[in-house]
């Protein structure tokens, strides 16, 4: 039987998204980017005008506000509907206030356990490819398949330099290089559910291949996870 949870942890930019993406719609399963849930909060912090500092505050809201993670209900080239307390956030995550702070929310230990609640809330309905940090080692250690996608730093900062670019940004690449490497110290050394391979995860490392190349790899080990 196909794996009805499917993990896919790795660092910033390992393309873990735009794979977990794909294979969501090759199997016909729920594209679930666990990380759009701490910049949901943090989103909902901003609005609330709280001190991202205030980690009493921030984590208070965590605990209070729902967020849902849906097929998309709109064409307008989301990738899924988020909504907290039945507001649609898809786009407003994505601004650059919430960039520049979700790393910090996402540190938090009491925000990270009401995350983790919600997470296996969505998660639990099956037929699911989750994409995170932490799915395979905190959230959902007993997966029916766990995959680690990897790339290197240079490649990693190569594509995050791309994807800036396009959207008509004017950026530097070792800028770009610095931020990745911040990112994976911050994820890598946190105290609470930090950055890692699960033991058992499948190791797949993408640096040099294309989009398509991965996605065959992906498959291929859904396929022979499949056959048992």
């Amino acid at each position: 039987m196909t794996p009805t949870i499917i993990a896919i942890d790795g660092p910033a930019a390992s393309g873990k998204s735009t794979i977990g993406e794909l294979l969501a719609k090759k199997l016909g399963y729920l594209y679930f980017d666990t990380g759009v849930m701490y910049r949901a909060i943090t989103a909902v912090a901003l609005n609330h005008h709280l001190a991202i500092s205030d980690e009493n505050a921030i984590t208070e809201l965590a605990e209070q506000v729902q967020i849902d993670i849906l097929p998309p209900d709109q064409n307008d080239g989301r990738q899924y509907t988020i909504r907290a307390d039945a507001r649609d956030l898809t786009w407003e995550i994505r601004q650059r206030d919430v960039d520049a702070n979700v790393s910090t929310v996402s540190t938090y230990r009491g925000v990270r356990a009401a995350m983790k609640s919600q997470q296996r809330r969505v998660g639990e309905r099956g037929r699911v490819v989750m994409v995170g940090r932490d799915i395979g080692t905190v959230v959902f250690p007993d997966a029916d398949l766990k995959i680690y996608l990897d790339a290197s730093e240079d490649e990693r900062a190569r594509r995050r330099h791309r994807e800036r670019i396009a959207r008509g940004e004017r950026v530097d690449f070792e800028n770009v290089l610095q931020e990745i490497r911040k990112r994976d110290e911050i994820d890598s050394t946190r105290s609470v559910a930090p950055l890692k391979k699960a033991d058992d995860a499948v190791m797949v490392d993408s640096t040099g291949l294309s989009i398509d190349d991965v996605l065959a790899r992906v498959l291929e080990i859904v396929e022979r996870s499949a056959r048992g």
